[in-house]
């Protein structure tokens, strides 16, 4: 008999897809591997280029979408589609391991001077940690961050 940790109450007719799908949901046991988030540009070669500029590995998907790699573990699909709505909505937020470190290089990198809306804002700090931040030619807000180790 399922573990049924939540009382539910089916109305008549009773729906079998719906049950079976709530006993499964309830005993869900599985290892998350990864998250990716899609992002859009608003020129894709440009993006594209930035995001290689920047250190990220690209494997391209399509002719129209690609995969970026920052790590093993993490990376992004970036898309030829812009919704200006979306796009001035997206931020990202990528945990580094010193954002001193990572601020030095996004300067030394500079970035915005070789695409025409990369904006760099400096370091600052929270209680929960300290970030800063960059805007991709698109207008994708990137928050670069180190949590402060509150153990």
């Amino acid at each position: 008999m399922p573990n049924i940790k939540h009382a539910i109450v089916f109305q008549p007719p009773l729906d079998v897809t719906l049950i079976l799908f709530y006993l499964k949901i309830m005993n869900m046991k599985h290892a998350a591997k990864s998250i990716r988030a899609f992002i859009g540009a608003k020129n894709f070669g440009e993006s594209r280029q930035f995001y290689k500029d920047l250190g990220f590995e690209e494997s391209p998907i399509f002719k129209n979408m690609s995969y970026f790699r920052v790590s093993d573990k993490l990376g992004f699909y970036l898309q030829d589609a812009y919704v200006e709505d979306w796009i001035n909505n997206t931020m990202i937020f990528l945990e580094v391991d010193d954002v001193d470190r990572y601020w030095k290089e996004l300067q030394n990198l500079a970035l915005y001077l070789r695409y025409k809306n990369v904006k760099l804002t400096p370091i600052r700090e929270e209680n929960w940690g300290k970030e800063c931040f960059m805007h991709d030619p698109s207008g994708i807000l990137w928050h670069f961050g180190e949590f402060y180790d509150m153990k």
